[in-house]
């Protein structure tokens, strides 16, 4: 009699057999439905037995990995005090992204979103000296962020667990070293998952720092689109980079002029108008590509040495009229800050916007000789190349101007990439177009550099007696939003089919029917595989169908089945087979421990 063996005569599960209402993609279905996890709210779950075995494989791949590169483990609490967060400026950063409370006594407390102040902070505590370097940390712990809309189950949850770790270093070498072993070890992390990934380049946004890159899990369910060069490199949209467009001779371009566009507040109504009343005179139609539109944002700034409170600075960005700005990747260009749409009460404040004719005469550098005395800053898009002409707007209700040429007629404060990339746009490498795809956010490794050792005050003595700032690297792994990944990426339309790796067992035993023989074999079966130290799930539930034993078992999605019944009990055989069904076979009884305990050696 087995007492290792997870039974399912006593086992604290249910399976579901429809879809739960509310779940919106394929992941959380299955996970619910299997018993593995339970919604208690929006983007917060209960992890359930079979849920924990699976969760705890992941993090012991995880675990020996970091040990393969000499990381220690350590273990923070949630909930931390304001102060850190507040020196590094992100309790203001976070907006209302974090959890924030205040304990009996009025102190400030958050739930912690990633933890690179206390790691900093416990360094700074327990080691002074370049002798003490190098050091690696890490924890697996439970993280909070305070989700609008959470989604797609455990990919986008208030309440993650999440794989932290953050490297220091004396110098921006030892930096590099750390950065290449972790990043080598996230490979062998998820090849051992059975998880797809890319490295794609990436922004380090609101921590700060230089190099980044992301592990991406490519799925159309992602929210991150990451492009692809025929080169083989990958970049996130938000780090990818336009060529440097080469200048145009503009020495044959007629001068600027005002024209009449009445009721063209749109580029598609500027086209039409354009063509109606100032046709070309090469002949050729006007498109939207021959217009430059100026966007009026507002970048939310955080209080600083100027501003006592967080503010609000109007920017202007010029892009052709082609193409739509991509606000994630311009918010990229402007982190830790947040930006937004200016609101009609921003307009208001600058009487010399005309909406729907705004020009470059009112922005940037020409701002002065229109007589405005606090100009907007004015940011072209990296596509307006310098020499190019454009139709844009005359500041005039009811006018745009035509063949104004960007360095002859106007200029602007600087550049920035602010448009969304298309299908063709050529790649930063410069090998050839871009492809698109989605993708889910598994892992980052950042190099953070000297940000939070200069803010939080870490220094050693260097080897001259010197005080010097630490380097530091952050690397993290979202664990539960990695084994929704698996499940999103390993399931049909039956159930989850999970990787022998990370599979709650290795074995699913079913004894079905009523026959005493077909139970007797099955009990068996399940002592050979203890002995063997293989995992086995055993579905020994008396009064339930051999129909219910099969949907349940596909629902599951334990890699390998062993069915017990009117063969076992008529020719004294067990059929064996992968869930995946690529590999089926029935063998003698006194066989099929062996049997399963090599195919269980082929998988691994």
């Amino acid at each position: 009699m087995s007492s290792q063996a997870l039974r399912m005569s006593s086992l604290f599960l249910r399976t579901l057999r429809e879809d739960p209402a509310d779940a919106d993609v394929d992941s959380a279905k299955l996970l619910v439905r299997a018993g593995y996890i339970r919604k208690t709210s929006p983007g917060i779950y209960v992890w359930l037995p079979l849920g924990l075995r699976v969760l705890a494989k992941v993090e012991a791949i995880i675990r020996e990995e970091m040990s393969s590169i000499h990381a220690q483990e350590v273990h923070f609490p949630a909930l931390l005090p304001k102060a850190p967060y507040e020196a590094t400026h992100r309790w203001e950063e976070y907006g209302d992204n974090i959890f924030r409370l205040k304990d009996r006594h009025e102190a400030d407390y958050l739930l912690a979103p990633t933890h690179e102040e206390m790691f900093t902070l416990l360094v700074k505590d327990m080691y002074s000296s370049y002798k003490d370097l190098p050091v690696n940390l890490y924890q697996i712990q439970t993280k909070y962020r305070d989700e609008f809309r959470p989604r797609a189950g455990l990919i986008r949850g208030r309440e993650f667990i999440m794989k932290d770790g953050y490297s220091f270093t004396i110098d921006e070498d030892g930096l590099k070293t750390c950065y290449n072993d972790e990043r080598n070890a996230y490979q062998r992390i998820f090849n051992r998952l059975g998880v797809k990934y890319v490295i794609v380049h990436a922004v380090s946004g609101p921590m700060g720092g230089s190099e980044s890159e992301e592990f991406l899990a490519p799925l159309a369910i992602g929210e991150d689109t990451f492009a692809q060069a025929p080169s083989g490199k990958a970049w996130n949209v938000e780090a990818l980079t336009t060529p440097a467009m080469q200048d145009v001779d503009f020495s044959a371009t007629p001068s600027m002029k005002a024209l009449k566009t009445p009721d063209s507040t749109t580029i598609d109504s500027l086209v039409s108008q354009a063509n109606a009343l100032h046709p070309r005179e090469d002949g050729r139609a006007w498109t939207a590509a021959d217009t430059l539109k100026n966007v009026i944002i507002v970048v939310k700034h955080a209080e600083d040495k100027d501003h006592d409170k967080p503010w609000r600075e109007l920017v202007a960005i010029g892009v052709p009229g082609d193409r739509q700005v991509d606000m994630k990747r311009l918010e990229a260009q402007f982190a830790p800050s947040e930006i937004e749409e200016a609101s009609p009460d921003d307009l208001r404040k600058h009487p010399e916007l005309v909406k729907g004719y705004i020009g470059p005469k009112v922005l940037g550098p020409q701002a002065e000789h229109a007589g405005i005395d606090e100009p907007i800053t004015y940011l072209l898009d990296h596509h307006v190349a310098r020499g190019t002409a454009w139709v844009t707007g005359a500041d005039h209700e009811g006018t745009h101007v035509f063949n104004a040429v960007y360095g002859r007629d106007f200029e602007a404060n600087g550049s920035v990439e602010a448009v969304e990339v298309r299908h063709g746009d050529m790649s930063p490498d410069g090998s050839g177009p871009l492809s698109f795809e989605r993708g889910v956010e598994i892992g980052q490794v950042f190099q953070l550099g000297l940000k939070y050792s200069k803010a939080l005050d870490l220094k050693v003595l260097n080897e001259n007696g010197k005080a010097v700032p630490v380097w530091m690297g952050c690397y993290g792994i979202g664990v539960s939003r990695v084994l929704a990944c698996i499940a999103e990426s390993h399931h049909d339309d039956k159930g989850l089919a999970w990787p022998v790796a990370v599979a709650p067992a290795q074995v699913h035993v079913l004894a079905t029917g009523k026959d005493s023989k077909v139970f007797e074999a099955a009990e068996q079966l399940v002592d050979e595989l203890e002995q063997r130290g293989i995992e086995t799930l055993f579905d020994d539930r008396a009064k339930v169908s051999p129909g219910v034993k099969f949907k349940d078992s596909e629902l599951l999605g334990v890699p390998i089945v062993a069915i017990a019944g009117r063969d076992t009990a008529a020719n004294g055989t067990i059929e064996i087979r992968d869930r995946d069904g690529s590999h089926s076979q029935s063998v003698p009884v006194s066989q099929a421990a062996q049997t399963i305990a090599d195919r269980v050696a082929e998988l691994i």
